[in-house]
């Protein structure tokens, strides 16, 4: 609720950009990077300056080219944010930190029901329909093929 005891908790005035991570939020976070890999070179880049990259990316919905110079170049947050999607990382955050607003709200980790409405069934029985009726359809012959073969 916002109260004037939860205006400070909320207040990102003090931050670089509004979007920066708290040290509060980087406490959840942090744990859930994977270390870097084995060999090779040693990491040089600040994870939380990857990740506050990315929330300002998010944030504003600015191009890559358009990340401040004082965040890591834009090519590193790129990479690192196409290496998290692939190997789970951003599903792993999102549904700890989606466990954890549920969880603060005094609800159970997990929805116990689904609603599906009348638009989401329409639009499965058109996608469900279109990809079984091309499975179906036989295949026509080509007649240039036939005149080549002859």
């Amino acid at each position: 609720m916002w109260t004037n005891e939860n205006r400070g908790r909320y207040d990102r005035s003090k931050l670089r950009y509004p979007s920066d991570l708290t040290d509060e939020e980087w406490v959840i976070i942090g744990p859930l990077i994977p270390p870097a890999r084995r060999g090779g070179n040693k990491r040089t880049v600040v994870v939380r300056e990857v990740i506050n990259g990315l929330m300002y990316i998010l944030s504003t919905g600015c191009q890559w080219a358009a990340l401040p110079k004082d965040l890591p170049p834009r090519s590193t947050v790129n990479d690192y944010f196409c290496r998290w999607n692939y190997d789970g990382t951003l599903g792993r955050i999102h549904h700890a930190l989606y466990v954890r607003c549920r969880e603060m709200v005094e609800r159970e980790g997990g929805p116990s029901a689904a609603i599906i409405d009348s638009q989401s069934v329409k639009s499965a029985e058109k996608g469900g329909f279109r990809s079984t009726h091309l499975a179906l359809t036989p295949a026509k012959r080509s007649r240039a093929r036939n005149a080549m073969s002859w």
